[in-house]
């Protein structure tokens, strides 16, 4: 019995000492920036004059953007190293609200507003896909936004105006493509709103971190 009682002991002492620590849990945090124009969606350069996030802010070495915003085009980026939300925005399922607003050549009509409110077909991929129902308005007046640097190029001839577009989904520079397939090719282009997250009052190149069940409860999540 003795040596049966030793044994025990023997191995439950191995098994406490062979037992792994626990994992730390992870710091999540979470990042909105305002995107400036000519700026990458990414930390890498692809050549040396490129700016990319890591010009913007020292963003801790875990964090990357959720989703992207095109070199040319401006506004809301989130960035985290929280992959779950990650997933839970990007999946097409899911279907979060984006708000656009584009500065376009030329001033649509309503009957052309109204195929963009019903789907148009564009090249995803070179292949023709069709774009779900959006929600499309002209605006009357210019959105509350600062100047862009550098500014646009305007024709003296052809008047500009700004539309707003709230998409479900976000395809490769899906705005951009739907704006031209009216006949309105977009000039600047800002994505102001994800759900009920905005920038508010912030600049271009402009950070601000916050809260995790914040964002998710901005995000609807």
């Amino acid at each position: 019995m003795l040596f049966s009682n030793s044994l025990v002991f023997f191995v439950l002492t191995l098994e406490c000492f062979f037992m792994p620590s626990p994992t730390p849990p992870i710091d999540y945090r979470y990042f909105i920036l305002y995107k400036p124009y000519d700026v990458l969606s990414q930390f890498t350069k692809e050549i040396p004059e490129h700016k990319t996030l890591g010009d913007c802010f020292d963003f801790p070495s875990d964090v990357y953007p959720v989703g992207r915003l095109d070199r040319d085009s401006e506004g809301l980026l989130i960035l985290t190293n929280d992959k779950n939300l990650n997933h839970r925005l990007l999946d097409p399922k899911f279907k979060h609200p984006r708000r656009y607003w584009a500065q376009v050549e030329g001033i649509p009509e309503e009957h052309k507003l109204d195929k963009l409110r019903q789907g148009v077909s564009i090249k995803i991929n070179k292949k023709d896909y069709k774009t779900l129902p959006a929600k499309i308005s002209l605006l009357t007046e210019t959105p509350p936004i600062p100047e862009r640097t550098p500014p646009i190029r305007e024709r003296k001839n052809i008047p500009t105006s700004w539309v707003e577009l709230i998409l479900t989904e976000g395809k490769n520079r899906q705005v951009r493509k739907m704006c031209a397939s009216i006949g309105f090719p977009v000039l600047r282009l800002i994505r102001h709103r994800i759900c009920r997250l905005t920038m508010r009052d912030m600049s271009p190149g402009k950070v601000s971190e916050v809260r995790g069940p914040s964002l998710y409860k901005a995000l609807d999540l």
